[in-house]
């Protein structure tokens, strides 16, 4: 009988195991145009922290008592739908369980792009879009000019990284340790920020000396702090996320808020969704630097179904460098 996490409970701070619940899913027979799809892969990602609070947000909460959700990909093992017959490697959003059922219009078979099927789930897939639009057509960042980039050992923000180096910017990255940076810097960044030590807006400083034109933020709190203060005329801020309040839940700080005005800044939320219209030009261009060997990745791969909880709990203890990803 295939498993699914459930939300036992919602976290208060900090998740904790107990939370979740590892639970039998009888399969179902299908209805028609559905398909069942055999999990190889999940994903676990920061965003997910959100839907665990009952509260309205643009994806709504995770119920209790319910297989959570998740980006997957598997294999359809059977069909109902002549569109996605057995055998096809699709993309959907049924992860945290072994087996997923669902309307063949909900799946994606697997772009015909050369790379390992789990690279859907990191830098050819949400991740990857999100920094591609995130720095591009969010931040609209140019060639000359210097990047910030928060996180820069995770999925989105080392390939944030190296598509702004393809694109001939400066980069300065920040990551959690001289292992993680030491890996940032190898992608091509031109400084990076240890933020353990804890000084990040003196470091970005010191870093930056003639300021920055684009901040990615993946984390908000001091980094966000050190972006504003470094902002050059005209500076633009794309926020991906903030994982450093998720479990918190505090206010960041914005002492520097005021700098928005007289440096005329630009600061925006985005959501990868909005772009998808584009996904030709992403697949293009990442493909392109593929081959001319512009771009790497890296994966921190938990292993079993059993181990989604802990892989998603590593997201905010920084046990991954590049995607987190759960093999089944």
């Amino acid at each position: 009988m295939p498993r699914a996490w459930t939300l036992h409970s919602r976290p208060k701070g900090m998740p904790q195991l107990g939370d979740f619940a590892l639970v039998d899913q009888p399969s179902v027979p299908l209805g028609e145009n559905e398909v069942r799809i055999a999990n190889r892969w999940l994903s676990v990602d920061p965003y997910m922290r959100g839907r665990m609070n009952d509260v309205k947000s643009y994806v709504p909460p995770f119920a209790l008592g319910e297989p959570m959700q998740g980006g997957a990909i598997g294999e359809v093992v059977e069909s109902r739908a002549a569109s996605v017959p057995v055998g096809t490697k699709v993309q959907h959003m049924l992860g945290w369980r072994e087996e997923a059922v669902l309307p063949a219009g909900q799946v994606q078979p697997l772009p015909p792009v050369d790379v390992p099927e789990e690279a859907f789930l990191g830098q050819f897939g949400m991740p990857g879009m999100t920094a591609y639009f995130g720095l591009l057509d969010v931040a609209q960042a140019k060639e000359g000019e210097t990047v910030f980039v928060s996180a820069a050992a995770g999925a989105v923000g080392s390939t944030v990284v190296q598509i702004a180096k393809a694109k001939g910017m400066t980069v300065i990255g920040s990551a959690g340790g001289a292992e993680k940076c030491d890996w940032v810097k190898s992608l091509g960044a031109d400084a990076v920020i240890d933020y353990k030590p804890g000084n990040v807006v003196q470091a970005l400083a010191e870093a930056a000396p003639g300021g920055i034109d684009v901040y990615f933020d993946n984390v908000g709190g001091d980094h966000l702090d050190a972006a504003l203060l470094a902002a050059r005329m005209h500076a633009r801020f794309a926020i991906c996320g903030m994982i450093d309040i998720y479990n918190e839940g505090q206010p960041q700080s914005l002492k520097y808020l005021a700098k928005v005005i007289g440096a005329r800044l630009t600061i925006k939320g985005f959501l990868v969704g909005d772009h998808m219209a584009r996904a030709a030009d992403f697949y293009a261009d990442m493909m392109r630097w593929l081959g001319e060997g512009r771009l790497t990745r890296e994966q921190t791969v938990f292993d079993g179904l059993a181990s989604a909880p802990d892989a998603f709990l590593g997201l905010f203890t920084g046990a991954n460098k590049g995607k987190m990803l759960v093999r089944i």
